[in-house]
């Protein structure tokens, strides 16, 4: 009955749904092409959400940033600590605990290491500009240069199957059929990418709230502790 009718046929089952309708239209492009749109739409948001697990070499660091192009906030965690992260513009401070403090000093701090640390506990302590520590903890809060490594595939590009996360109809970027990592990139609205699987299992990291505004509000005075040009060179 269905025969020689084009509405009796996609009823019947005789004709497939197109998964790119009502999309962005980014499916149905090539990966290269893909992936300029993707870095396009990430470059030109105003702030994003980075959560997730990054392997570094021997490191494993958990990231949960929010990032605006003025600066960031949030929290990074790694096996043996976890430690908060504001910068606003060029004005960077890192609260954490008497562990973390007194652990800057050495693997095995002195009594007198531990005893200093005990005052930053809970304390916003500034990081100079011109500290050497200045640049290790800003790049977490950095947008562009954090996104510019994470976003990062390796091998060959070839484009993976639709799918979804939370809602959102996705398309998969694999670089290396997988092995140089994938990304699942949004199908609604900006083409935004929305999870990386890093290559060699270096950890997986969401992206969220692409655009949102983000609130950077300077800490109380009360709860800073500012050393002035050199981190810790007081007590």
């Amino acid at each position: 009955m269905c025969a020689g009718l084009a509405l009796a046929l996609a009823a019947c089952g005789g004709a497939e749904e197109d998964p790119d309708a009502g999309t962005n239209g980014v499916g149905k492009l090539t990966p290269a092409k893909i992936r300029k749109k993707t870095l396009a739409a990430a470059d030109g948001a105003g702030s994003v959400h980075v959560s997730g697990k990054l392997v570094s070499g021997r490191s494993t660091y958990e990231l949960d940033m929010q990032l605006a192009q003025n600066g960031g906030k949030g929290t990074v965690s790694t096996k043996d600590t976890t430690f908060s992260l504001l910068r606003i513009d060029r004005s960077l401070w890192v609260k954490a605990d008497t562990d973390f403090w007194a652990h800057q000093k050495g693997s095995s701090p002195s009594k007198s290491d531990t005893a200093a640390a005990a005052k930053l506990d809970g304390k916003y302590v500034k990081v100079p500009y011109e500290d050497r520590t200045y640049k290790q903890f800003s790049g977490f809060t950095e947008k562009d240069p954090l996104l510019d490594t994470l976003l990062t595939l390796h091998g060959g590009l070839s484009r993976g199957a639709h799918g979804s996360l939370d809602g959102t109809r996705t398309i998969r970027l694999a670089a290396a059929r997988g092995n140089g990592g994938t990304l699942d990139v949004s199908l609604e609205g900006e083409p935004y990418p929305l999870r990386l699987q890093r290559a060699g299992g270096a950890g997986v990291v969401t992206f969220e709230d692409w655009g949102e505004h983000i609130e950077l509000e300077r800490p109380d005075d009360d709860k800073v502790v500012d050393y002035g040009e050199s981190l810790g060179s007081g007590n």
